[in-house]
């Protein structure tokens, strides 16, 4: 069965995380605690609304700064500033959503991790 690819932004929400997809110029939007949560209840949605059966998606994660360094909790902050060369107190600014990076520094930050 070949595999409908989506991407999922994933970024910090009032409570918790939330996800969002766009299919057939439609935006679908869901909160859960964490990323596998958000994956199914979002692939409920895509079947309730696209009828996109749920076993057919797969998902491409794009993460905020926030949910970056929420759902990869193991990622040193000070480590990966280091290495961006960011200064680690902007970086946890970043990650807390205190300030927000520049696309320059989010590209930073990206090539970095990947």
């Amino acid at each position: 069965m070949k595999k409908l690819k989506l991407e999922m932004i994933v970024e910090r929400g009032e409570d918790n995380l939330t996800g969002r997809v766009t299919i057939n110029d439609n935006l679908i939007v869901e909160n859960a605690d964490n990323v596998n949560d958000l994956e199914e209840k979002l692939k409920l949605l895509l079947f309730e609304f696209e009828n996109v059966k749920p076993e057919s998606v797969e998902f491409e994660h794009l993460y905020d700064v926030y949910a970056l360094f929420n759902q990869f909790d193991f990622l040193n902050i000070g480590k990966v500033a280091d290495r961006a060369g960011i200064n680690a107190g902007l970086l946890r600014q970043y990650a807390s959503q205190v300030k927000c990076p520049s696309a320059k520094q989010a590209q930073k930050i990206e090539q970095t991790i990947s």
